[in-house]
Parts: structure tokens; C-alpha cells; sequence
């Protein structure tokens, strides 16, 4: 394991950093209105966890909890390899004043991919970590008996990936509502540049979240407003592989800014959705898609066609 990160609890590298306001930089935001805007970051980065114990086999959650599953060797050669192509795909940009800051789940595999990517930078380029307890798996409740989860899973399948409630455990639902309380978080450090201190803020940070298949696609829905048919229409990234949102012309964050269309086809975006992630590579941040497929006239049937080619408010 890398030296890096001994644990993330002693981490050295400030998460966030002291200054006059006593490491609380949002106060700034009514009593000094002068204060410049911090840069956006360039990019968000979703890494899904690499290859665990559990995505080999499933009968090891009747042994350990999900939360102590482990990477195995081929998922720590997995976080590697997806370090070096971050750094590979930061470095292309020819800035130098490049860093990198961490959001990652608690989850061990998580941990473990964390401080297995990180190898591929050194201390000066790591601007901080978060542990994120939001960014975790979906509970699944409990995995003691394999064949009662089998049925469980089939059940899920008949029911509805996103509404389905595992007995003592969450639904994809139950995500979205903690994911929501993340992407508020997210946002306000965002808008607040916590990731360097003034004077030191540049717009080439990049954000790196490190989570799960299925908490990754909820973050993506309800940070585009997809619905939740178009969810399940997704597929999981695959261990070690990452989404990038990077910051388009007009300053939001759109998945076509680095990803082909057919791409993203593959990862389960609709013809809508591809349309949408073209207004999100020019729009401005507080911006509106009023002509939005996702959100108009797909919901309806009763319009004609010169009707269903505009967006109702």
C-alpha cells in the first residue's frame, strides 16, 4: 500500500485549510460580498472502486460485512492503473498548477482504491480528502443467507431497480435522498473554492470521487435530473474505470466534454439525454434547459406534433 495515505483519519494534507475566518469560508459569503468568485473546478472525476472480494464472490458477504469486503490483486492493479490515467489525462491539459482533491466512500475497497491511485501523485499535487459516509454502497441488509439475497435480487429485477427496498437495507431510492444531501455539499464547497486557499485557488483542480456502481449512477441522475426510467437504464462503470464531468464552454459540467456519444450510449444515455449533455457543454452554471426532453412533452401524449417540438414550462 502506498505510504501516502497511512489512514485517512491521520491523513497529514489538510482537508481544508485555516485562514481569518476560522476554516469557515462560507461566512464569507454575507459579510464580504467584494470577496472574487473561486475558479470551478476543471473536472469531477467518478471512480468506481477496483475488482473486491465481493464482485468475485458473493458468498464472502456471509463471512465479513460489506463494509470490510477487500480489493483483491487484481482490483488494487485496477486503482493503479486508474490513477496513472488520471494523471495522464490532467497532465494533458499543459497546465502547471494542477492538483488533485479526494471525496471517497468509507468502504474498505473504497479506502484501498483511494490510496492505490493516489500512487500516481505526489503530496504537493493532493490539495485534501474527504471521507464521505454519503458516497457509500447501497445496503443491501443482511447477506448471511446466499440464497434468500439470489431471490431477493430476482425479486428486485421484477419490481424495479430503483424502488425496491432490500429487506433491512436501503433501495436505490433510499440513495438518491442521501445522495442529494452529498450533491448540496458538493455544490457549496464548489461555490465556496474550499479545495485551496484564497490566493492559492486555481481553475485547475480536479475533483476525484471514489464509490460505488450503483451510489455513481444515482449521483449522475441527480446531478443531470434524470428520470428514474432513464436510471435503469444505466449500467455500472466497470471496477477501476471512470466518468468524467469536465467543465464545458460555459462553465457547467457535461459528460461529452470527454466522453465519445457512443460511449455514453454504452454506459446507457438515450438520444434525450445526448441532447441534453450538448446544452449542458455550452450553458452557463444557473442556467435552464427550457427545450429539455427529459423534463417537456416526453411526459405527455396529447400534444400534436408542432407541440411536442417545445418545451412547456
Amino acid at each position: 500500500m502506498s505510504s501516502l495515505f497511512p489512514t485517512v483519519a491521520s491523513c497529514p494534507i489538510k482537508c481544508c485549510h485555516e485562514s481569518s475566518d476560522n476554516g469557515f469560508p462560507e461566512k464569507n459569503l454575507t459579510s464580504n460580498q467584494t470577496r472574487p468568485k473561486p475558479p470551478r473546478p476543471r473536472r469531477i472525476i467518478l471512480v468506481r472502486h477496483g475488482q473486491s472480494q465481493g464482485n468475485v464472490d458473493e458468498c464472502i458477504y456471509t463471512r465479513v460485512a460489506d463494509p470490510k469486503v477487500m480489493l483483491t490483486e487484481q482490483g488494487i492493479t485496477e486503482a493503479e492503473r486508474c490513477g496513472g490515467e488520471i494523471r495522464k489525462m490532467i497532465e494533458n491539459d499543459g497546465a502547471d498548477d494542477w492538483k488533485v482533491y479526494f471525496y471517497v466512500s468509507p468502504y474498505k475497497r473504497s479506502l484501498e482504491t483511494l490510496r492505490n491511485l493516489a500512487k500516481a501523485f505526489e503530496k504537493s499535487r493532493i490539495a485534501g480528502v474527504r471521507e464521505e459516509p454519503r458516497l457509500r454502497e447501497q445496503d443491501f441488509g443482511n447477506f448471511q443467507d446466499q440464497e434468500e439475497m439470489k431471490i431477493q435480487k430476482g425479486v428486485r429485477k421484477l419490481y424495479g431497480r430503483f424502488f425496491y427496498r432490500f429487506p433491512n437495507g436501503e433501495s436505490a431510492a433510499d440513495v438518491y435522498d442521501r445522495i442529494t444531501g452529498f450533491r448540496e455539499t458538493l455544490r457549496s464547497d464548489i461555490d465556496i473554492g474550499r479545495f485551496q486557499p484564497p490566493g492559492e485557488q486555481s481553475p485547475n483542480m480536479n475533483l476525484v470521487i471514489v464509490s460505488h456502481g450503483l451510489t455513481l449512477r444515482v449521483f449522475l441522475m441527480r446531478w443531470y435530473k434524470w428520470t428514474v426510467e432513464q436510471f435503469e437504464g444505466l449500467y455500472n462503470m466497470g471496477n477501476g474505470e471512470i466518468l468524467v464531468m469536465e467543465r464545458g464552454y460555459g462553465g457547467r459540467y457535461c459528460l461529452l466534454m470527454h466522453h465519445t456519444k457512443e460511449e455514453l450510449k454504452e454506459f446507457g444515455l438515450t438520444d434525450a439525454m445526448l441532447i441534453d449533455q450538448e446544452w449542458q457543454k455550452y450553458a452557463k452554471p444557473g442556467e435552464l434547459n427550457y427545450d429539455c426532453e427529459i423534463t417537456g412533452p416526453s411526459y405527455f401524449t396529447h400534444f400534436d406534433n408542432d407541440q411536442e417540438n417545445t418545451c412547456g414550462g
